[in-house]
């Protein structure tokens, strides 16, 4: 994901100098910023999901197709008008859910090779 990537090293280089005095965080801290990464970055790429998953289905639930990107947008937004915004969130507690345990494992694993790899490799 574009933004969890700069999200994790932000708070990884954060972590490590203001509240570690420069001490790089460990394995699990590591895993702590990639799951809070993640989760922020799955909030904020939401709607674009939506869009995208809308557009790998080729059609709405009435078997209209889609004609591109700005047809799923607006067709999407009218189908709750009092909550246009609201219908571009949907989903977002499971995929929210999901990409922070992703990135407490992924990152947390990357860390922990890191640190026993590292040494032995040079």
């Amino acid at each position: 994901m574009f933004s969890q990537f700069p999200i994790y090293e932000f708070l990884k280089s954060y972590w490590t100098e203001h509240l570690r005095g420069g001490v790089p965080v460990n394995p699990l801290q590591a895993a702590a910023c990639g799951s809070f990464g993640g989760a922020i970055a799955a909030a904020a790429t939401t709607p674009l999901d939506v869009v995208k998953t809308r557009l790998m289905l080729g059609a709405d639930k009435d078997g209209k197709l889609y004609k591109g990107a700005l047809d799923v947008v607006q067709r999407t937004a009218a189908e709750n008008p009092n909550r246009k915004i609201a219908v571009f969130f949907s989903g977002i507690q499971p995929r929210v859910m999901w990409i922070s345990i992703g990135g407490f494992v992924f990152f947390g694993a990357y860390e922990g090779f890191k640190t026993t790899l590292l040494p032995v490799i040079g």
